[in-house]
Formats: C-alpha cells, structure tokens, sequence
C-alpha cells in the first residue's frame, strides 16, 4: 500500500508542483512556518503552499483527484485541518487507493471537505466544545486538553493538532494526525 501510495502522491505531486500558479518570490519579512521541510510562504495560497510540503503529498494527490485544487486556491478564506502522510497510512488498507479511483470521487470529496472550514480560524479562535460546521455540512467539534488542540469528528474519531496557524493568503491551515471522517 505504501509503495502505490508513494508513487500515485509523488506523480501527483510532480504535476502539481509543475501547474502551480506562479508567484512573485515571497517576501523575506515574510513569517513563515516550517511544515514537511518546506517553508510555508503567508502570500501564497493553501494549494501552492501544499504542494511544498513532504508531509502532505498523499492530501495533495486526494485533492487533485478530487478536483478541488481549483477552489482550495479561491479566494477563502478557509480552515483546513491537513492530515498528515501519517494520517492517511492510519486508514485501513487499501482505503486511500480505492478513494483516489474515480468512481469514487464523491466519497473522497466529502471526506475532504470535511476537512475544511469556511473563514480563517486561528488556534486561538477554537474553544473547548466549539462546533464548527465544514464545507461539507456537517459538524467538527473542538476539544482542549492538556494545551493541546482536538479535533473530534461525527465518529467520535480525534485528531490532534501538529501544528497550528500555518498563514495562507486565503485561510490557515492546521497540521492533524489522524484523517477526520465524516458521519456519513
């Protein structure tokens, strides 16, 4: 599962990086935060950052074959809770492969924007017990223990916040460990 995984992110990652929107270099006042080895520019938006990241290439990959690359790099601005390669390899197997068919591109789009929030909602902005309602309609819930952020899908399933309040020209993006799915 790993190796096809491996190969259909990175052919993936290949095409992304090449059909990337081009930018004028980013600003060395710039913040930015480190995710996946890469620097995460706060001028370019979520897709061009993401497809940066070495951690993120199995997401990437979802999200093409999903077709939503087009509106992750819209205006927003938007939250997105970005699994991890790690997330992704937690799955059953065989699960990301059978998403990424077409004839499943439905389910594979529900789960992914049941990953994304509408507005730009720093880790600051989630309180214990907070809903928030996804793109894809139905509800996350926010859990904080310990200084840690948790987010809680409509399984009951948590996943815990790597990182925070990676900036994006048109949202945020907070690094998760565990894929979030949705009730149904």
């Amino acid at each position: 599962m790993s190796k096809r995984i491996a190969l259909l992110s990175a052919a993936v990652f290949s095409a992304l990086a090449f059909t990337a929107t081009i930018t004028a270099p980013a600003s060395a006042e710039e913040k930015t935060v480190m995710v996946g080895g890469a620097a995460m520019f706060p001028s370019k938006n979520i897709i061009q950052n993401a497809v940066n990241s070495k951690d993120h290439t199995t997401l990437v990959a979802a999200v093409k074959a999903a077709g939503l690359v087009a509106t992750l790099e819209g205006k927003g601005p938007f939250t997105v809770f970005a699994p991890t390669n790690t997330a992704f390899g937690k799955l059953p197997a065989g699960t990301v492969e059978t998403l990424v068919k077409p004839e499943n591109k439905g389910t594979l789009t529900k789960i992914l924007t049941y990953h994304v929030v509408p507005g730009k909602l720093a880790a600051s902005d989630l309180k214990d017990g907070m809903k928030l309602k996804t793109a894809e309609g139905e509800q996350l819930s926010v859990k904080l223990q310990e200084g840690k952020v948790w987010i809680v899908d409509a399984k009951g399933g948590t996943s815990m916040v790597t990182i925070s309040n990676v900036n994006q020209s048109n949202g945020v993006i907070h690094v998760v460990d565990t894929v979030l799915m949705p009730a149904s």
